[in-house]
């Protein structure tokens, strides 16, 4: 069975409270948790808040901003991924989303260094706690300011690199599914994954993401989850729909048509 998880991304405007009270009434069983959403409400209460309505974390976003182009030093950065890696644990394990941050004036081969030193040193942690890192590439067009990864075959390629059991992908079809071109190399990375978001767009990205409700857009959505289940995926496929195309979106219809077009799926 597909497991249907929403990001709280999607529903901006929303507190934490007003996220799980909204999910759950829609029949919404997993919430994709948005750190700043949980301190805002409390995060122990808002763990408590979860438990209590049995509305499962599919998981946590998001840590990272290695190469320093947020402001933060790396040990700053690192230590912080580490309290998140907490709060993924207390949250029932999900993968922890990592946003490598842009190359930030680093050469590449830098950047690279950056990421891959800050993953070795959260791995120990990863493992005790049993908490995936979920490197998230993002579209070249709308990638500044969050990763220097911008295609498939730059994470794959670094997830070989890093050899780290605990260090997989999200696999976003806003990101990498513009004209379907992932489609016939899923088998290939599902072993990679460890969260699947479904985002569709009526064209692709130029600068900010811009998404459309599931099923409006051009991005083939029922031909690639079909291929993820045919694969063995068996994860969370978290809705992340953000851009002027939802932003001003009634909410609660939002979240009926994602789940209506999700279990169309």
């Amino acid at each position: 069975m597909l497991r249907l998880s929403m990001n709280e991304t999607t529903t901006f405007r929303w507190s934490f409270e007003e996220d799980v009270t909204n999910y759950v009434a829609a029949g919404i069983p997993a919430i994709g948790v948005w750190r700043p959403k949980l301190s805002d409400f409390g995060e122990e209460k808002g763990i408590e808040l979860l438990k209590d309505s049995n509305l499962k974390a599919s998981h946590l976003l998001w840590a990272g901003g290695f190469t320093g182009s947020d402001g933060r030093s790396f040990r700053e950065s690192v230590d912080d991924a580490k309290e998140a890696l907490k709060t993924a644990s207390a949250l029932g394990a999900p993968p922890l989303v990592i946003y490598s941050g842009p190359r930030a004036g680093h050469t590449n081969n830098h950047a690279r260094r950056l990421l891959k030193e800050a993953v070795a040193e959260l791995t120990p942690l990863a493992i005790e706690l049993n908490v995936k890192l979920a490197l998230e590439p993002m579209h070249p067009n709308c990638a500044d300011g969050w990763t220097f990864l911008t295609s498939l075959d730059d994470t794959l390629e670094l997830l070989e690199e890093l050899d780290c059991p605990q260090a997989k992908m999200v696999f976003d079809t806003y990101h990498l599914c513009q004209n379907g071109l992932c489609i016939n190399r899923i088998e290939e990375i599902v072993p990679q994954i460890a969260i699947v978001q479904l985002g569709d767009a009526k064209r692709p990205p130029c600068g900010e993401q811009n998404r459309c409700q599931l099923g409006e857009g051009t991005i083939p959505l029922k031909e690639i989850v079909n291929a993820l289940c045919d694969a063995g995926y068996d994860g969370f496929y978290d809705i992340e729909l953000l851009g002027e195309d939802v932003e001003t979106s009634d909410y609660q219809s939002l979240l009926k048509h994602a789940k209506e077009t999700f279990i169309g799926e």
